[in-house]
């Protein structure tokens, strides 16, 4: 059965990119890889992409010189969650709190994970899972 071997990209909508742009790389702490005028783009463990899109700005086709992107777009409160370690959930805890940034939720999973769940500054619920959450992490 042909079926894709992961997923590459994931795309969050934004109002402010410089906002997201401090959020994302100052909390968070992810390198960026690309900057346009309607998006940035960041590395996610050297597996995944995050792109983080303008709201509103890729509402129209966007022509490139291989071809065309077609329009997208989001609104309202999205989910993301980044894979970590449990050694690591304290530090991120105190990260967070010294950022101003709420944790909303904890849940330990039957598998052994635990997440943690915060927001970015568009409201966007983020979480933090350790491994066992999923069969495949």
């Amino acid at each position: 059965m042909l079926r894709p071997n992961r997923i590459l990209e994931t795309a969050l909508y934004v109002d402010d990119l410089q906002r997201a742009h401090e959020f994302y790389e100052t909390v968070i702490g992810l390198e960026r890889v690309l900057t346009s005028e309607t998006l940035c783009a960041y590395d996610v463990g050297g597996q995944n992409v995050l792109l983080l899109f303008r709201r509103g700005a890729s509402v129209s086709a966007q022509r490139l010189h291989g071809g065309s992107i077609p329009p997208h777009d989001g609104t309202g409160p999205l989910h993301l969650c980044f894979g970590t370690t449990e050694d690591d959930l304290p530090a991120w805890e105190a990260k967070l709190a010294s950022r101003g940034v709420a944790v909303e939720g904890r849940v330990a999973w039957p598998g052994g994970a635990t997440s943690l769940y915060f927001r970015d500054p568009d409201g966007h619920m983020l979480e933090l899972a350790t491994r066992g959450l999923w069969p495949s992490y």
